[in-house]
């Protein structure tokens, strides 16, 4: 299987992973890796540390295989191991500061409607400029899916804390958005 192990089917990649074949693990490591990096990337700023976490994750996703029924999208499973080991660094380096402020929990953020032409890579280095505890329960919440609930459970703290940083990430979020607007109408006129 070494020589065709790039071209082999994902199905065919996780059997030979199952049975350690260091080839099928490279093969999928580097089919998977700047995909799983950027999830990384989403959570830890620094890209060392991001290559870190992704290299443990790897770690445990072969040490893991075999718990893989096939239920659901490998590339599911991978992602939630990878959030998980990014949650377990933020929680371990102590870089996440999360604010309480109950009252702004409930508070959504205006309802302006934007006219921009934002690229992901753009998106993605707004939602990067978020304080940690903001990114954190953002990124679980709106981008990975998790319930507050879960993410409450995920990171130790309150399902109202994982509300109030989800509403003051988005109101961030909408101000960022709203100054480059601002920016680009002035950019416009003055051309």
């Amino acid at each position: 299987m070494h020589f065709q192990i790039y071209r082999a089917r994902e199905t065919e990649l996780i059997e030979a992973c199952r049975r350690n074949d260091r080839s099928a693990q490279k093969a999928l490591f580097d089919r998977m890796a700047s995909k799983m990096l950027s999830v990384c990337r989403r959570y830890v700023r620094d890209r060392m540390e991001a290559e870190d976490i992704l290299v443990v994750s790897f770690t445990k996703v072969f040490e893991r295989i075999g718990q893989f029924k096939g239920d659901g999208s490998f590339e599911g499973w991978v992602r939630r191991i990878v959030v998980n080991e990014s949650l377990t660094f933020l929680r371990k380096n102590k870089n996440m500061y999360l604010e309480t402020d109950l009252e702004a929990a409930d508070r959504e953020t205006k309802g302006t409607v934007l006219e921009t032409d934002l690229e992901a890579e753009d998106l993605m280095k707004l939602i990067h400029e978020l304080p940690a505890g903001y990114r954190m329960v953002f990124n679980l919440y709106a981008i990975d899916g998790f319930s507050h609930k879960e993410i409450a459970e995920q990171i130790g703290i309150t399902e109202s804390t994982s509300k109030s940083q989800l509403s003051r990430a988005r109101t961030h979020l909408q101000a960022r958005l709203e100054q480059m607007q601002k920016d680009r109408s002035v950019k416009q006129q003055a051309q």
